[in-house]
């Protein structure tokens, strides 16, 4: 990643926390649940979870992730995971998710975790990361979603 582009956690947004709760909530929200995400964020911590992340560029959130107990996800056996991965469309083909899932797991490692596990509808990303499929789980919708996890 070139020194344009650092990553943050929320909390240490120059523009304010308000300001990357929205961008969040923008990418990931629903019309009625502004307060949970928010509430979600702002009780966030450093030293175990939540902990929630952002890429920015010149002041200007690039992208976002978050590192979570549960992600809406039937498998409550499994934990913690990465949640929210999400690059501007204009910013991607430049290694971001990469740079924010290394990140996430770093941080999951300094709170004492030996792995990671993520939810998705894609298929082939996450691979060029090292991250293994490791099943399907189910979401409280009852849609199906793939389930990866990576050691680290």
């Amino acid at each position: 990643m070139k020194n344009k582009y650092k990553i943050i956690r929320m909390h240490d947004h120059p523009g304010g926390l308000d300001k990357a709760i929205a961008y969040y909530h923008s990418k990931w929200g629903r019309e009625n649940n502004y307060a949970f995400i928010e509430d979600a964020i702002k009780n966030s911590n450093y030293e175990d979870l939540p902990q929630f992340f952002i890429v920015i560029k010149d002041d200007t959130i690039a992208g976002c992730c978050g590192l979570i107990a549960n992600d809406f996800i039937s498998r409550h056996d499994l934990y913690p995971w990465v949640c929210g991965v999400y690059v501007n469309e204009n910013e991607r083909k430049q290694g971001l998710a990469g740079k924010l899932l290394a990140f996430a797991e770093n941080e999951a490692r300094r709170v004492g975790f030996k792995a990671l596990y993520l939810s998705t509808g894609h298929t082939s990303f996450y691979e060029r990361y090292n991250w293994k499929y490791i099943g399907d789980g189910y979401q409280p919708d009852g849609d199906v979603a793939r389930m990866y996890k990576k050691s680290i």
